[in-house]
């Protein structure tokens, strides 16, 4: 794994006192002191450590070696209001960004994660930020005809799908039956290249990710947005910032943030739209995190 460090903005006359709010309290794993919840231990540090798996344009480290994307540029604002302005990365695959979470190596993970019901049984979900669509990159011209999950499983295993290991569309496979033809990847940019090398036919992913990483191939294309259906019910794909379930203070102080941002379209816009995101993705004000944990999706179809 790899560190990254960026620095936001400080604000001041932002206190602990100032932001003390209903809810247990939280210990933060690697810390002695029984006392001190998570929210404290950052406030006192000035320092947050947040994973990210490397998926454009959520959160990874460009050339210069500085973290960048959305989510980034959400937890910049977010976590300089709360008054930490010291920001540390750590480069994380996937499948290990919530096992790495609830050891205490990071203190949130910045991924624009899924709120899935088997996820929120295992860590706790910020508040609703980015929606997404699916999509699948192809071969330059879409020689196999795909338009999205379904039109995979109708070829008969007769095309290879890559997919993320752990990544929602890995789950959206299985609970269409399966697949005989498949591959594993750790990263998008190794999914792409399975692609171009001839190892795969198509990969799935979150639209946003591909459209942002093939725009300037000449040999990989996407076959345009979808929403999967499953058993009749189109699946809500929402994003967030994904906590320990023990640091309510911390999650309840970093919701009541991040509503000054998603409650107000051009303030959102301005965080997210230089990667690409657009209105589009702005979750909608009466979509919960309770409702998809529940995996309650019935209202939004």
């Amino acid at each position: 794994m790899n560190r990254r460090t960026i620095t936001t903005a400080s604000v001041a006359g932002i206190g602990v006192a100032a932001l003390a709010l209903a809810g247990c309290t939280s210990t933060a794993p690697s810390d002695g002191d029984s006392d001190v919840s998570t929210l404290q231990k950052i406030q006192d540090e000035g320092s947050i450590t947040l994973a990210i798996a490397s998926e454009q344009p959520y959160s990874w480290v460009d050339e210069s070696g500085e973290p960048t994307g959305a989510t980034i540029a959400m937890h910049k604002q977010i976590f300089s209001a709360l008054g930490v302005d010291n920001i540390e990365v750590e480069e994380v695959a996937w499948d290990n960004l919530i096992p790495g979470l609830n050891a205490g190596r990071w203190d949130a993970v910045s991924a624009g994660m899924s709120i899935t019901p088997d996820r929120c049984a295992e860590a706790a979900f910020s508040d609703p930020e980015i929606m997404y669509t699916t999509t699948l990159a192809v071969p330059k011209g879409n020689p196999d005809g795909l338009t999205d999950l379904d039109s995979v499983l109708a070829t008969d295993g007769d095309v290879k799908l890559a997919v993320q290991s752990g990544a929602i569309e890995d789950g959206y496979v299985e609970s269409l039956g399966g697949y005989d033809n498949i591959i594993q990847v750790d990263t998008i940019s190794s999914g792409i290249e399975n692609i171009q090398a001839g190892r795969a036919d198509a990969l799935a992913l979150t639209a946003v990710s591909l459209d942002w990483m093939t725009k300037d191939m000449d040999d990989v294309e996407t076959t345009g947005p979808f929403v999967q259906e499953i058993d009749g019910v189109k699946q809500i794909g929402a994003g967030a910032t994904v906590f320990r379930p023990a640091d309510s203070e911390l999650l309840d102080a970093y919701n009541e943030e991040l509503a000054n941002i998603t409650g107000d379209e051009q303030s959102y816009l301005d965080l997210v739209e230089p990667f690409g995101f657009s209105a589009e993705n702005l979750p909608p004000a009466d979509l919960t995190t309770e409702q998809l944990c529940a995996g309650d999706l019935e209202d939004f179809q």
